[in-house]
């Protein structure tokens, strides 16, 4: 029995880009480097707000990162004016939370964004009640692939390893639920192909959130 459910947030529950785009472009300008298309930014996010600036400064001419600690706390602080800038949940995606919420399944977030930009994204986008729990990255929750905020989340809510799905759409996700004994399951409408979740081991591949109940145990009855 399925008791809880976590997913990532960019490119799992909303599509993100633009709102990781604006603050990294923001600060490039600041060094005089070419913005970067917001498509750019389905490789250069995933792996938190630091990996994605010092990729797009790679690309943007800065080859050795040289800015990347001075223009990383600039960087936060314009995510976190604005983190849920033009973010949009992916289809049917409120409904099958609720649909796990109705029936008594958990649902929480585990994202490396900073822990209170996931927050505001989460609250905006979903409302203050909807998931039980949000996790962002922390000085004591590390990055993922590191499984340190799957454990955390499952023992806040006493469930076990195989109580769970995890849900990503990147290789870290999919390394991160391996590291983590859980189930991988990969969302293929996010950021990376469905080639990426395959080689880094999905155990589910789901092409729509209508998926998501049934995965948990949840006859629906509906049809789409």
């Amino acid at each position: 029995m399925i008791k809880i459910c976590i997913f990532d947030l960019d490119g799992t529950l909303a599509a993100t880009q633009e709102s990781i785009a604006r603050p990294v472009n923001m600060t490039l300008a600041l060094y005089g480097l070419p913005a970067q298309p917001v498509e750019a930014f389905n490789y250069f996010a995933g792996d938190g707000i630091k990996n994605a600036l010092k990729r797009a400064l790679i690309a943007a001419g800065d080859t050795d990162a040289s800015h990347l600690e001075e223009g990383l706390p600039k960087c936060r602080a314009w995510m976190q004016e604005d983190p849920a800038y033009h973010v949009v949940p992916y289809d049917h995606m409120v409904w099958a939370l609720e649909e796990l919420k109705r029936h008594g399944v958990k649902i929480a977030v585990f994202s490396n964004k900073p822990h209170e930009s996931a927050i505001g994204v989460v609250e905006t986008i979903f409302g203050k009640g909807l998931f039980d729990h949000i996790q962002g990255q922390t000085d004591l929750i590390p990055i993922k692939p590191d499984p340190a905020g799957v454990f955390e989340i499952l023992d806040k809510f006493g469930a076990g390893k195989d109580e769970c799905l995890y849900f990503g759409d990147t290789n870290t996700d999919m390394l991160t639920a391996r590291n983590a004994g859980v189930t991988a399951v990969g969302v293929t409408w996010g950021f990376r192909p469905r080639s990426e979740l395959e080689e880094y081991g999905a155990d589910i591949l789901i092409d729509s959130a209508k998926e998501i109940p049934g995965l948990a145990g949840i006859n629906t009855g509906l049809l789409f």
